[in-house]
C-alpha cells in the first residue's frame, strides 16, 4: 500500500498492522475498516452461562432458607430415628442393655480365653456366671427381707403413728380426718376398674422383663462370641469410601463405653460400700437392701443416687428416728460428694466427658423413651454418640485406638468388582 493510501486511511486494516509486543486481549474489540466491532466467539459463548435471574431473594434470605430446610431434615431424620426406637423399644432396649453388659465383662471372657478355653465356652461361662451371680444377689436381698419383715412392719407402725401425731398437731387435723383419708385412698386403690388396670399393666410389664431378659442374655453372648465378626459385617454395610471412618468411629465409641461402664461399676460399688457400712455402724436393719440400692442407683447418674438416698434416709427415720436419720442423711452426702468430684474425675477423665445439662436431658429422654430401662442407658448412649461426633469432627481428646484390620471376603477377581459406591 502507498504511502498516500495510508495517509487517506486514518483506521487501517487487520491484516495491514505490524507486530506490535504488546498482545491484544481476547476481549478486546479491534474495529476493521467500514465494518462493526463483533463480539468475540469467546464472550458469546460465557454470555449465557453467567446471566442470572434476579428473583428478588436477598442473599441473607438464601442463606436462611439454605439452613432452615436443612435443619428441617435433621429434625425429621431424629424424629423418625426416636419414633422407631420407641415403637421398638422392647428389642432396642434388651439389646443395649446386652452391648453394655458386653463392655464389662469383655475381660472375663477374654481372661478365659487366655487359659487355652475356646471363645464360645468362655462366653458360655462367662453368661451363666453373671445370672449367678445377679440371682445370689436377689436371693441375699429376699432372705433378709422375709428374716426382718416382722421388725420393719412394727417400725413402719410407730413411724406412720409418729406421722400422724405430727399432722394432728402442726396441721390441726383430728384422727377422724386422717382416718377418712386412709378410707379415700384405700377405695380408690382397691375399686374393681382401677385395680383390674394395675393388674393387667403389671402383667403386661412382667411379660416385657422377662422376655427383654433373655434377649439380652443371648446379645451377651454372641456379642463376647462372635463380637468382632458382628462388627465387621456392619462394617461392610457401609460404602468402602466411608467404612474407614466407620470403623474407627466404632472403635472410638467403643472405648468410650467401656471405660464408662467399668468406671461406673467401681463408683457404684464405693457408694454401696460407704453407705451399707454407715447403716451397719448406725445399727439399721436392711443394710444389704440398702446396699444393693445405692448399687443399682449409681449407674443412673443424678436421679439414682438421690432416690436412693432418700431412702436410706427414710429407713433410718422409720428405724431410729430423725437424729439417726440426720447422721445417715450426712453420710450419704458425703460418700455421693467423694465420689462425684474425687472417683468419677479420676476414673473418667476426658474421654467420657459429658456435661450436666447433656446428662439430665439424655436421662429426661431415656425416661421417655423406656422408663427406667432407658434412664439406666441413656448416659452411657450419650458419652458414645459425643465421642463419635468429637472423632468424626476431629477433636479427639485422646489417642485413636489400635486398628484392627476388616476381614474381606472376595469371591470375584478386582477387574470384576463393582465401581465404588
Amino acid at each position: 500500500m502507498s504511502q498516500q493510501g495510508r495517509d487517506e486511511d486514518p483506521v487501517r486494516d487487520v491484516d495491514s498492522v505490524p507486530d506490535d509486543p504488546s498482545p491484544v486481549a481476547d476481549n478486546d474489540v479491534v474495529h476493521t475498516t467500514g465494518a462493526p466491532a463483533e463480539p468475540s466467539p469467546s464472550a458469546s459463548a460465557e454470555e449465557p452461562s453467567t446471566k442470572r435471574v434476579d428473583h428478588g431473594v436477598t442473599p441473607g434470605m438464601e442463606i436462611a432458607s439454605a439452613w432452615a430446610w436443612r435443619f428441617l431434615v435433621i429434625v425429621a431424620a431424629v424424629g423418625v430415628i426416636g419414633y422407631g426406637m420407641r415403637y421398638l423399644s422392647e428389642v432396642v432396649v434388651p439389646v443395649t442393655v446386652g452391648v453394655l453388659l458386653t463392655a464389662l465383662l469383655v475381660p472375663v471372657t477374654s481372661g478365659l480365653q487366655k487359659l487355652r478355653l475356646p471363645r464360645g465356652p468362655a462366653a458360655g461361662i462367662t453368661v451363666l456366671a453373671t445370672i449367678v451371680v445377679v440371682a445370689g444377689l436377689l436371693t441375699l436381698v429376699g432372705t433378709q427381707i422375709a428374716g426382718q419383715f416382722e421388725d420393719l412392719s412394727n417400725q413402719v407402725g410407730e413411724g406412720v403413728q409418729r406421722l400422724r401425731d405430727m399432722a394432728r398437731i402442726n396441721f390441726g387435723l383430728t384422727d377422724e380426718d386422717i382416718t377418712n383419708l386412709f378410707k379415700q385412698v384405700r377405695e380408690q386403690i382397691t375399686s374393681g376398674g382401677a385395680l383390674g388396670q394395675q393388674a393387667a399393666a403389671v402383667g403386661t410389664t412382667a411379660t416385657h422383663v422377662v422376655a427383654g431378659l433373655f434377649i439380652s442374655l443371648f446379645c451377651l453372648f454372641f456379642f463376647l462370641y462372635q463380637g468382632e465378626q458382628i462388627w465387621s459385617w456392619l462394617v461392610r454395610l457401609f460404602p468402602r469410601r466411608a467404612r474407614d471412618k466407620a470403623d474407627s468411629s466404632g472403635r472410638k465409641a467403643w472405648v468410650s463405653l467401656t471405660a464408662f461402664v467399668r468406671a461406673t461399676v467401681i463408683v457404684a460399688l464405693v457408694d454401696a460400700i460407704g453407705i451399707s457400712l454407715g447403716a451397719a455402724i448406725l445399727g439399721l436393719p436392711l443394710v444389704s437392701a440398702i446396699g444393693i440400692l445405692v448399687f443399682v442407683g449409681a449407674f443412673v447418674p443424678v436421679v439414682g443416687a438421690l432416690i436412693s438416698g432418700v431412702v436410706a434416709v427414710l429407713v433410718a427415720l422409720v428405724a431410729k428416728g430423725p437424729i439417726i436419720a440426720i447422721i445417715m442423711l450426712a453420710v450419704v452426702i458425703g460418700v455421693q460428694q467423694l465420689e462425684a468430684h474425687v472417683l468419677q474425675p479420676f476414673l473418667l477423665g476426658r474421654a467420657v466427658s459429658v456435661h450436666p445439662l447433656a446428662i439430665i436431658l439424655a436421662i429426661a429422654t431415656g425416661v421417655v423413651i423406656a422408663g427406667i430401662v432407658g434412664a439406666l442407658v441413656a448416659v452411657p448412649t450419650a458419652a458414645v454418640l459425643n465421642a463419635i461426633v468429637n472423632h468424626l469432627a476431629g477433636n479427639d481428646v485422646d489417642p485413636e485406638p489400635p486398628r484392627r484390620p476388616l476381614p474381606r471376603r472376595r469371591t470375584q477377581p478386582l477387574s470384576d468388582d463393582p465401581e465404588p459406591r
